[in-house]
Parts: structure tokens; sequence; C-alpha cells
């Protein structure tokens, strides 16, 4: 039989993405966060797609009347911040607020239950559930929300437009300032993707490694006692950070789509 894991050893053990190709290569895959990210946005459509089929305009059943609510909110929420018409914004956002609320929901479930199951089958030697607490999806995620930026930016205002906002702004419009906003610019439009999607990793992260501890530090009859309060704690991290990044989303689009 093997040896026990030391703490040390079971920390890290839960810290490794079931990795295909080289870790070490650029072109590596966490198939472990690809595949329950895939599933869980499957269920999020099917789910939805299965209550609009069956929307009634009576009185609606508690799914349906949950959904409703969710869509309508979200839409509010949309029209609110995006003044412009679109046919893209408002689903967007719904898309990015469900998506990521199931996936930092996975952090709920027991540390051990789905990657010891799956262990056990002898096919896999490590396994993370929680797509969220993976830098590469929080960073795609951002990436997609910084190139729709792009795309509504040059779209209401041309190519004049975006070269006339990374240069004539902050600090003035008169030429010598030119490099000086040009530099202040691109580190503002850089930064908002890193920081979108390292916010959603950092929280997501640190409440997994919470978890971890918890689990590595005491015995089992006795974890109970630190992990339920935190996973209560817990349900409101996720769902902020479903909700900042849905908000952040809809702010930045906003703010490539209208005139200073």
């Amino acid at each position: 039989m093997a040896a026990p894991l030391t703490s040390q050893e079971y920390i890290q053990h839960h810290l490794h993405n079931l990795v295909l190709g080289d870790p070490n290569s650029f072109w590596s895959i966490n198939a472990d966060s690809m595949f329950f990210s895939v599933v869980l946005g499957i269920i999020f459509c099917g789910l939805f797609y299965m209550v609009a089929r069956k929307a009634t305009s009576g009185v609606p059943g508690k799914l349906q009347c949950c959904i409703e609510m969710i869509v309508e909110y979200v839409d509010d929420f949309a029209k609110g911040i995006y003044h412009n018409k679109s046919n893209l914004v408002a689903p967007l956002s719904l898309t990015l607020l469900i998506w990521i609320f199931l996936m930092n929901l996975m952090d709920l479930i027991p540390i051990d239950y789905v990657p010891y199951a799956a262990e056990s089958t002898g096919l896999v030697k490590y396994l993370r559930i929680v797509p969220s607490t993976d830098v590469n999806i929080c960073m795609a995620l951002a990436l997609d929300v910084f190139v729709l930026t792009l795309f509504y930016s040059f779209k209401f205002k041309g190519i004049s437009g975006f070269i006339k906002d990374l240069t004539l702004q902050p600090l003035g419009k008169h030429w010598a300032l030119i490099p000086f906003n040009f530099l202040l610019e691109v580190v503002q439009l850089i930064a908002k993707p890193v920081s979108l999607g390292l916010r959603l990793f950092g929280n997501m992260f640190a409440g997994e490694l919470c978890f971890i501890l918890i689990a590595a530090m005491l015995p089992w009859y006795a974890q109970w006692i630190l992990s339920v309060p935190w996973a209560i704690f817990h349900v409101l991290i996720i769902s902020l950070q479903a909700f900042i990044f849905m908000a952040l989303t809809i702010m930045y689009i906003s703010m490539a789509a209208e005139e200073h």
C-alpha cells in the first residue's frame, strides 16, 4: 500500500491539474478545467432551453419563475449601464453570470469526493473540478471581453476615434502630451482584462485553498467545524465574483461604445 500523504503532499496533490501534453509546454491543456467548464456550459444552456420550451403564459412554476427573474434582472441591469442598442450585451451578460456562477459553485463540493472517485478508476492521477480556480480559464474569459471591447470601440468610434481615445486624453489635447497620453491609456487598456481575469482567479483560488487547508490540517470527523461555516460564507463569494465579472464586462463595453 502507498504511504499516507503528508499535509504538504496532500495540498500539492489537490493543486495539480490533469494536464494533456508536456506540463512545461505552452501547448499543454488542463483537461479537467476544459471538461468541467464545457459540461457546466451545456447544463446551463440545456436548463435554460428546456425552461424556455416549456414556458407558459399562466402561473409559472418555481424553476420558470426563478429563471425569468434572473433574465429580467440581467436585462434591466444591462440596459441601465449600456445605453446603445445591442442584441449581444444582455445575452452575453447572462451567459457570464450563470456560467461563472456554476463554475464557482463547484467549489462547494467536498474537496475529496470527485478527485478520489476519479483516481480510484486508475485512469487519472490528478483532478481539479473548479474551472474558475484555473488562471487559464479566467484569463480566457477576460481576453474574450477585451476583444469585444475593442470591437465595440472600432464599431462606434472607428479607427480614428479609437486612436484619439489613446492619444488625446487624459492629460490634454496638446501635441506634446500625445506620448504620455498614449502610455497611460495603453496601460489602462491592458490592465482591464488582466485585473478582470486575475480578480476572479485570485478569489476562487483562495477559497479553494482554504478548503484544502481545512481538509489537510484537521481529522475527517472535525473538518465540518470549519468547512461548513466557510462554505456558507463562500456562497457569498462565488455569487459576488460572478456578478462583478458580469458588471465590469457591461461597463467596459459601454465605455468603449460611448464618446467622451
